[in-house]
């Protein structure tokens, strides 16, 4: 079953595709930092316990925690946290020898940007 989740209006929506291009809302939640989008998570990958996965979490349910990792998602067991992390933060899941997730905030990188 595809599922995806719409941010708009500080809501988030989590919805099922019950046939082809139709859409039901089955959850709804406050966005709480979670920019607002329509974020595909059906499209998500097993994390490869091997690397280390950055971005923003955007959404977390009974099995899984959700992150967005550029512009891909990355699904992760729910049962290798201790603490869920919190959702719309931009956190770095790398994984222990034995399988569990640890979580560190995302380190600042220097860029240039155009100020005015």
């Amino acid at each position: 079953m595809k599922q995806r989740l719409l941010v708009m209006n500080g809501q988030k929506l989590v919805q099922d595709e019950k046939a082809p291009g139709n859409w039901e809302t089955v959850g709804v939640e406050k966005a709480g930092a979670v920019k607002p989008a329509i974020y595909n998570i059906y499209r998500s990958q097993q994390a490869d316990k091997a690397a280390a996965h950055s971005g923003v979490i955007v959404h977390a349910d009974k099995e899984c925690v959700y992150q967005q990792c550029g512009r891909d998602f990355v699904q992760h067991k729910r049962s290798d946290f201790d603490k869920v992390p919190e959702m719309g933060s931009a956190q770095t899941i790398s994984y222990s020898d034995l399988g569990r997730a640890k979580v560190d905030p995302l380190a600042q990188t220097l860029g240039r940007g155009v100020k005015r």
